[in-house]
């Protein structure tokens, strides 16, 4: 062989085990979580600036028992798929927001899944935060295959929900930046649904860094939905995938 063959020879062998090292790789994270897709991370769009397009909604459109949550690209709303429906709420004043039934949006970062059969379960009195339902959840799901989708439905006491609301053409380098025109918006006393996703490995992927959950809130007549920050639950189920 001449120097050039034998370097060809290299070259290939090089790209051909390159290859083989990436497919294995693709394939031991496709079959690590089967059950659960994540496009984009929120700290790439938090510290990144990558607002934009990771995922158009309609190309998951139509899956029975398809649950997910995430933001409007560029940060403009709130994302919630909850059995199969699309809801996108927007801003329109601190007191006001539209929810629209759609699948036609896009998000920077997004979590999906699906769940066709649940447990239903009780919970406890001492149950009421955000925090209690984390520890809960964690408690309760030691044997599950994580992350999974989780659902409550029932009364909620009071809670605060948020919209993103970024100003067109901002960029994005800080979670600060990327909350500026964050909306708030507080509820008393409302019957709703809460769908969740639980990790304890996706810290600024689909949750922030200092919790295990990812929630979003819709009101039972489908006229509030958002982000769910802060809790004080009265009586509802928690939903577990089977």
């Amino acid at each position: 062989m001449t120097i050039k063959q034998i370097t060809f020879v290299l070259l290939t062998m090089g790209l051909i085990s390159c290859n083989s090292t990436t497919k294995e790789k693709n394939t031991e994270e496709k079959q690590a979580y089967p059950d659960i897709k994540i496009v984009g991370a929120m700290k790439n769009v938090m510290w990144k600036g990558e607002l934009g397009k990771s995922i158009d909604l309609d190309t998951i459109s139509g899956k029975t028992g398809l649950y997910g949550l995430g933001p409007v690209s560029y940060l403009t709303g709130e994302l919630l798929i909850n059995n199969g429906k699309s809801y996108v709420s927007k801003v329109t004043s601190d007191l006001t927001m539209t929810v629209e039934k759609t699948f036609n949006t896009f998000a920077p970062f997004f979590v999906y899944g699906n769940v066709t059969e649940w447990n239903e379960m009780d919970l406890p009195a001492d149950v009421k935060s955000i925090q209690d339902l984390e520890k809960f959840i964690d408690d309760k799901t030691t044997d599950f295959k994580r992350p999974f989708a989780f659902k409550l439905i029932g009364q909620v006491s009071s809670a605060i929900i948020h919209i993103q609301n970024l100003p067109e053409g901002t960029t994005v380098s800080s979670p600060d930046e990327a909350h500026q025109g964050q909306t708030n918006y507080n509820l008393e006393n409302e019957d709703a649904e809460i769908i969740g996703f639980f990790s304890t490995e996706h810290k600024g992927v689909f949750t922030h860094h200092d919790s295990y959950l990812h929630m979003h809130l819709i009101t039972k007549d489908e006229s509030k939905m958002g982000h769910l920050d802060e809790m004080e639950m009265g009586q509802m189920q928690l939903y577990l995938p089977n």
